[in-house]
This record gives structure tokens, sequence and C-alpha cells, in this order.
């Protein structure tokens, strides 16, 4: 992507809200034909970042220019050039699909022939047709994002910036979702931030990390995940210790970096993952693996699962945002 054109350049940003900067000398560019994941952790400032770009808020300071117009100089032509859907999809529940797509179509200015062009478009895209003549209010979520989706598209933008367009929806409702965001993202570019790794490695070809309203990591989510090098985390699912009893015997062993332990909804059952150490040599996690295999026959835990595995797009997460501990 690097010879495409550049559609979001970000430069400095700063947004403040009295002493805490929500977003804290942010820079980053996206060009056409990207379908970008913007991750961090609750309070990183993904939305806010989002609300600055769409320019419903105004920014402290930096610079961010939209298809080459700055948001502080032009805020409406920036809005023509985007497509957003804010986490709660801004719908009329007493409007009909139609109603909505047409008075978003009037309030975006297109002509009546390039609206029902535009309409019988985005209908198709989003796979409205069943529901088309439907009241929004009687709708499910996942079609209510569809319909939102289908307001975002409709004037045929640049660039389409979605907050989390997938959260609250059951797993089928996702799934749908995703695929609807891969389909547009063939010939739009896509911005979206989201909580769920899965997403990012399905949907996107670079993902953009924030913490704390800073940059911490952007690249491909494959590049992401090779930053972390060769390193090895094992899981295994056993019954028997306490947390702090397994935390403390495995995070003594050599080689160990992290350890977390999780319960599981299934009665006395606990996860644990074990981050190696950097510095740990090639085969440590298999040595260390067969040494926690001993450790529960010894004290007669019962082991359900027990693996090692590469790193993963969750662990370059957790590394880039400061989080070294596994969760």
């Amino acid at each position: 992507m690097a010879g495409a054109e550049l559609l979001v350049d970000v430069s400095h940003l700063v947004k403040t809200f009295g002493p805490l900067r929500a977003v804290d000398d942010l820079s980053f560019q996206v060009r056409r034909g990207e379908i970008v994941g913007l991750l961090g952790p609750n309070g990183a400032g993904k939305s806010t970042i989002m609300k600055v770009l769409t320019c419903y808020l105004v920014a402290d300071g930096g610079t961010a220019n939209i298809c080459g117009v700055s948001i502080d100089g032009d805020p409406v032509q920036v809005r023509r050039h985007i497509g957003y859907l804010p986490e709660n999809a801004p719908l009329y529940s007493e409007m009909r699909v139609k109603e909505c797509l047409a008075f978003v179509a009037r309030m975006r200015g297109l002509p009546k022939a390039k609206a029902r062009e535009r309409i019988d478009w985005a209908v198709g895209a989003c796979g409205l047709e069943p529901k088309f003549m439907a009241q929004i209010g009687t709708l499910s979520r996942g079609f209510r994002q569809r319909v939102g989706l289908a307001q975002a598209v409709l004037h045929d933008p640049d660039l389409l910036i979605l907050d989390e367009p997938t959260s609250g929806l059951d797993p089928i409702q996702i799934i749908e979702i995703r695929k609807l965001i891969m389909a547009i993202g063939t010939t739009k570019t896509v911005f979206f931030s989201t909580h769920i790794m899965q997403e990012v490695e399905a949907v996107c070809n670079r993902a953009i990390i924030v913490n704390r309203g800073k940059l911490a990591a952007d690249g491909a989510p494959s590049e992401l995940k090779a930053s972390l090098g060769k390193e090895q985390k094992i899981v295994a699912r056993l019954k028997g210790p306490t947390s702090l009893e397994l935390e403390t015997l495995v995070g003594a062993f050599d080689h160990v970096g992290a350890v977390s332990v999780q319960a599981l909804p299934s009665d006395g059952w606990m996860e644990c993952s074990v981050r190696m150490s950097p510095k740990a040599g090639e085969g440590s996690a298999a040595d260390t693996a067969e040494r926690l295999y001993r450790l529960c026959k010894e004290k007669d835990w019962a082991v359900q699962e027990l693996r090692v595995e590469a790193l993963t797009l969750e662990d370059a997460f957790l590394k880039a945002t400061g989080h070294e501990k596994l969760q």
C-alpha cells in the first residue's frame, strides 16, 4: 500500500478533557485500500480519535487531513469524504428502513436519481432486502447495524470509520458484519475500532494499537506477531491447586517470564497461561511444559489439556500496552 493514495494523515494530534490527555501527540497515516483495526484498552482514546477525525470534536493540538482536507480548515468538506458509524447507530426507530435511507440521501444532498441508485446499492451490499419495508424499531441489533452501515456508505465515501461495529452482537451477527466489512473494504478504505483480536486477524491488513492516547504499535497483524520473535507460551487446563499456589510454583520455574491463572465456568477447572522469558532458549517451552506436567502428577492435580503454542496478536497487544502479565 506504500504507493497508494494517502487518505488520512494525522500529525501530533492532541485532545484533552480537563487534565486528561485522551489523545497525546498521535501520528499515523492510512492509505486507500487499507482495512485498519484500531486497538486499545478501555480509555485508550479510540472513540475520541474517531470523533476528532469525523469533526465531532475539535482537536486541541496537531493536525489531521482527510483526503487532503484539514479537519480544522473545512470540516464540512471532510465529512463529505467520510462515512461514519458510531458505536450506537444513530437511527430513528419509528422510521422504516426505506424512509431512513431516503432521509439520509436527502441530508447528503444526493439528486433523486443518484439517491435511488445508491439506496439500491447500499441495500444490496448490506443485505437489507428482506427488511427494506420494516420499521427500524422492530429490527434485531444485527440488522440495525446493517442499516447503520448502509447510511454510512450511502453517499459513496472515500473513507469508512466504524466505532466497534460488532459490539453487542451475537456470534452469528458478528460473522455477518465482518463479512460485510470485508466486502465493503474491497472498494473502500475502512478504519474501525474493536476489542476483538480475532476480528483484526480475520478482517484487517493492518492494526494500530494505542495506549493512553499514544501510538503503541502499528503494522500488519502478522508483523506485530513476528515482532515477538520465536517466543512461546504454555497453556494448561487443570484442576486442584489454588490460583496463588499455581502462580507461585510455576513462576519459580527457570525461564518463565509471566504466569496468569483464570478460573473457568466449569466447576473447579482453571486455565494457566505461562509466558516464557524473552531470553529463554529454543526448547525451553517444551521443557517447562514437561516440568509442569510432572508437578501436576506429584500434586495429584487433574490435567485436561497441556499445550505449547506460538504467541498471538493478543500477546503482541499486551506487550505493546505494557500488560506483560497474561490475562
